[in-house]
């Protein structure tokens, strides 16, 4: 968590603003303590239950949010919500859990109840790959989008630790088609076998994966830089390469100069 609240930091501390009024969605206490240096005035805001973000428009010119909106089940609504909530020029940075993200735990509780029972429940939910987001980022109306990706491999000397862990983030299965009851005990024994065969290091460590994909974006103004148009280029391609220029259809190959 304070990883991922040093990343939102750092990015939007590298646009170099006096930011006045920020939005802080879905944030935690102990994330807050990090991200609240960027602005003079906040406003802690929360998803409802209906996934609507209760904020005024265009009254924020920062806005962040720390490990939350992966576990929203519309992520482009509340993107929009939080387009909406800010001014115009205004920044969005956000990091949530993504790509691999836990994938030896979700392997390893799909393998052992397949071999005990016969077929699995979904245990882990899935995460969105980096290169959505960046997308999801533009079909919010968001200007500049980039989105980029950290790993982090942690190494548990215990199982349970790692569980433990994620039950204090609130990490814990919310899937709407998971299994309604507890995880019988013969398939935990085999789904922890798996993971100790398939994941284990030398010393008997078990490794855990987190993507951490951070996003940053800003709503439309006139001031941000542009793509140029089409045919108004004023260096040649093949100049920055240094090639020789063939016309289309042209057998030769490029040369270097």
């Amino acid at each position: 968590m304070l990883e991922a609240a040093a990343g939102v930091a750092e990015r939007a501390g590298a646009a170099n603003r006096n930011f006045q009024n920020a939005l802080d969605v879905s944030g935690t206490d102990s994330a807050f303590v990090l991200t609240k240096p960027l602005a003079r005035n906040w406003t802690r805001a929360a998803l409802s239950e209906a996934e609507i973000l209760d904020v005024p428009p265009q009254s924020f010119d920062l806005a962040v949010s720390v490990l939350a909106l992966h576990a929203v089940n519309d992520l482009p609504g509340a993107l929009i919500q939080i387009r909406r909530a800010l001014k115009p020029d205004g920044l969005f940075v956000a990091a949530l859990f993504s790509g691999d993200t836990l994938k030896e735990l979700r392997e390893s509780l799909a393998a052992g109840e397949e071999e005990i029972s016969g077929g699995a429940s979904p245990r882990v939910a899935p995460f969105a790959d980096v290169r959505d987001l960046g997308g999801l980022l533009q079909r919010a109306g968001f200007n500049l989008p980039v989105a980029d990706t950290e790993r982090t491999i942690v190494r548990y000397r215990q199982f349970e630790t790692l569980i433990s862990d994620l039950r204090a983030a609130g990490e814990t299965n919310v899937l709407v088609s998971r299994a309604r009851k507890p995880l019988r005990r013969d398939v935990l024994a085999a789904s922890l076998a798996q993971y100790k065969a398939n994941y284990a290091e030398d010393d008997g460590r078990l490794r855990a994966t987190f993507d951490i994909a951070y996003l940053t974006g800003w709503t439309p103004h006139e001031s941000q830089q542009k793509p140029l148009a089409p045919g108004s280029a004023k260096t040649r391609l093949a100049d920055a390469l240094g090639t020789t220029e063939q016309k289309t259809g042209d057998a030769t190959n490029l040369k270097p100069r």
